[in-house]
């Protein structure tokens, strides 16, 4: 698959790293020569400058050949333009657009072949807003992934020392919660994966990957680790497009304030928000969090642009007595320094990778979420076909044959949830969820859900 990226910022590049791992043909486009050169002397990739919506430049990149064009420059209208020209000259397949603004997302039905040739949108900052919902929502994970239409959920949590598995094998779950189906997909310690078998031993300290009915969600995690009460008061730092749709998104079911060093945005957040309580201030003041008790805090939020000071902010907060506190950083390489001492770092590039892979992949997947920094993903595929020409439909999940570091966690047939069980029988149209801790054998896992044609 030959692949064009424009733009070669943070999203660009780890892009750009993501699908080489994968042997695509990659181009990047980005106006900054030096940026350029330090992807093309990292990667194996092609590089050319200049702007990214220019038909010249296009073709330079390779346009009237590729496969896909994915836009995630700084500029929504870029992107926009870009995809506009590689539909009407070059006739590029398959699209992807970074748009921020809510405005061209929710203005009409604007991208369409006719009007705005945009196969796919991307927005990070809905993404985001939505990933720190789903993780005020259940306190104690450290992410949360939905799959079938929120049917289902894969969470990660830490073990810790005292909770009702840790020590005890696998097969024990069962055991513990005899009317709940649930399966652990995947476990992380000492950032080696370990896929499980019915002896494994959790053990402290352990990143456990599990799988089950959105319903059955908090039963399970109450049973992996201690139960945390549900969070109430929540604490949100920067006031942009991701600190507003998060307010607004919460400010219902949770006491929420939102700081803002800007007078007048914050002016604009008080008449757009309902309940939240809007506050002018630096959310590295220590004197407003002492004043705003944030030791009476379950969630703070810190997501504004700065890097530094959401770092600052949350490590603050912490040591003022914060619950939990959950910071916006896009520089990987911080997220190594800070260590335990923030509880959730949040990547805009990982979540906006989810959404891209999930349309580079081959067979029928229709979700993917990218983990553990890119290392690991979990896929949610369709079987299609008939016994003659799927690879998985008419077997036990049992006798499928799966690459080594692939396990099935669950499957969704029509508005059932079935948790994989070795005696579980595909059926054309089933929703398989599938977690991979080696991304080699992808392409051998999206093999299985190809259909061959039959010739009976």
């Amino acid at each position: 698959m030959k692949i064009i990226i424009l733009g070669g910022g943070e999203v660009g590049g780890n892009l750009a790293y993501n699908l080489t791992k994968e042997a695509s043909d990659i181009t990047v486009v980005d106006l900054d020569s030096d940026r350029l050169r330090v992807l093309q002397d990292r990667y194996d990739i092609r590089t050319v400058r200049g702007m990214a919506s220019h038909p010249d430049v296009l073709r330079s990149a390779g346009a009237d050949e590729a496969d896909m064009l994915i836009a995630v420059t700084n500029s929504d209208e870029v992107n926009m333009v870009a995809c506009q020209v590689a539909y009407t000259v070059f006739h590029t397949p398959t699209k992807i657009a970074r748009v921020r603004s809510s405005a061209y997302i929710s203005g009409g039905s604007i991208f369409r072949d006719d009007a705005m040739p945009v196969d796919v949108t991307v927005n990070p900052e809905a993404i985001i807003r939505d990933d720190i919902k789903h993780l005020i929502e259940n306190p104690g994970a450290l992410q949360v992934m939905d799959f079938a239409h929120g049917q289902v959920q894969m969470v990660c949590i830490k073990a810790y020392y005292g909770g009702p598995l840790v020590d005890h094998e696998l097969r024990n779950l069962r055991k513990h919660m005899p009317m709940i189906d649930t399966r652990v997909a995947a476990i992380f310690r000492n950032n080696r994966a370990i896929i499980p078998e019915g002896n494994t031993v959790i053990e402290a300290d352990d990143e456990v990957f599990f799988i089950a009915a959105k319903k059955d969600i908090h039963s399970v995690m109450s049973e992996l680790r201690r139960a945390e009460p549900p969070n109430k008061r929540i604490v949100i730092a920067g006031g942009g497009q991701i600190g507003q749709g998060l307010a607004a998104s919460v400010e219902r079911r949770y006491g929420v304030r939102i700081i803002e060093q800007s007078r007048q945005k914050a002016y604009e957040l008080s008449e757009r928000l309902d309940r939240a309580i809007v506050l002018i201030g630096d959310a590295s003041d220590r004197e407003l969090l002492v004043e705003e008790n944030i030791a009476e805090t379950d969630v703070f939020c810190a997501v504004t642009n700065d890097d530094e000071a959401n770092i600052m902010s949350s490590l603050l907060a912490k040591s003022l007595g914060a619950k939990k506190v959950i910071a916006l950083i896009n520089n990987p390489a911080y997220v190594d320094l800070i260590g335990s001492d923030i509880d959730i770092a949040i990547s805009p590039q990982q979540a906006t990778l989810g959404t891209i892979l999930t349309h580079i992949r081959r067979g029928d997947v229709v979700k993917v979420h990218s983990l553990r920094r890119g290392a690991a993903e979990a896929i949610e595929a369709v079987a299609h076909g008939d016994e003659s020409t799927s690879k998985v439909i008419g077997r036990p999940l049992g006798d499928i044959n799966l690459p080594k570091g692939a396990s099935i966690g669950a499957l969704v047939r029509d508005e059932e949830v079935l948790i994989a069980h070795d005696d579980v029988v595909v059926k054309p149209q089933d929703h398989l969820i599938l977690l991979l801790v080696d991304k080699t054998k992808i392409s051998e896992v999206e093999h299985l859900f190809q259909a061959t044609l039959s010739f009976n």
